[in-house]
């Protein structure tokens, strides 16, 4: 198998038939296969996947584990060469699949790649290429992490060695909206740390891929459409509680150094309430 397809579902159910058809159509000439994990949705995205694309492996949780958990499961049962994780609000360009995969197997020093994202209006998303929101980069600068990504696209975009929209670059961030991994890459790193539940997981991912010794690339000779749908509301206590306590989480497992318990390849900075397979 070259590829497993992972894509995550919440309440997208619209979008998220409009994302498989695009992959479908996108991986046309690619042996691949396709997951689907639905975290407790209740608009029917269970019932369209079982009925419109019976090719999916579904995974249907009874509750809301959260992104990383959620991917991990996939990732458990991938077969696949390489591994493509996607959000459920995008749609792929003709192609993209075969393209993604001819750059890594062309680059076998690539642990990953994300490509050029547009927004439904046609407008490049620049978070396409220095992976980052504009609160994560100033979280990572004001702790002073950030001089650890000097590839990191965010800060002084006038510097001479930053590329932009329409050239290939290495980076450090892979955006989570869009990752294209290496599966003996996360061989040796582990899979995502799920105690990120909804935000940061990409971030640390990424950050263990570049400490690994792998490089990621920013690939924009395809794209993705990125609606940008966001589950919850911003501001209220859930998303403040999964957004800043995502960076909580990674303060304390690189800025801190907070002794690691290792379980099962993931790394943990305490003891976890869930068993890691």
């Amino acid at each position: 198998m070259k590829l497993s397809v992972i894509v995550v579902n919440q309440n997208a159910c619209k979008l998220l038939k409009q994302a498989l058809n695009s992959l479908i159509g996108a991986g046309k000439n690619i042996d691949f296969e396709l997951f689907v994990v639905d975290n407790a949705s209740t608009d029917g995205s269970v019932e369209m996947i079982e009925n419109s694309f019976p090719q999916a492996r579904l995974i249907a949780n009874t509750t809301d584990l959260g992104i990383a958990k959620a991917s991990n499961q996939a990732l458990r049962l991938a077969a696949g060469e390489y591994v493509f994780l996607v959000n459920a609000d995008t749609i792929c360009g003709k192609g993209s699949l075969e393209k993604m995969t001819a750059f890594m197997d062309a680059h076998t020093d690539a642990g990953g790649l994300s490509v050029r994202m547009l927004s439904p209006s046609g407008h490049f998303l620049p978070e396409s290429i220095h992976g980052l929101t504009k609160s994560w980069g100033a979280f990572l600068k004001f702790t002073g992490f950030a001089k650890h990504l000097s590839k990191t696209r965010l800060y002084n975009r006038n510097r001479k060695d930053w590329v932009e929209e329409f050239q290939i670059a290495e980076i450090d961030i892979i955006n989570g909206a869009c990752m294209f991994l290496r599966r003996s890459a996360l061989n040796e790193t582990g899979l995502f740390d799920e105690r990120f539940f909804m935000f940061g997981h990409d971030i640390d991912l990424s950050y263990r891929l570049r400490l690994a010794g792998f490089k990621n690339y920013y690939f924009p000779k395809t794209y993705i459409i990125n609606y940008e749908s966001q589950p919850l509301a911003k501001f209220s206590w859930e998303y403040i509680k999964y957004f800043y306590g995502a960076m909580l989480i990674f303060a304390f497992k690189y800025l801190l150094r907070v002794p690691e318990i290792k379980v099962e390849g993931i790394p943990q900075l305490f003891p976890s309430t869930y068993e890691v397979k």
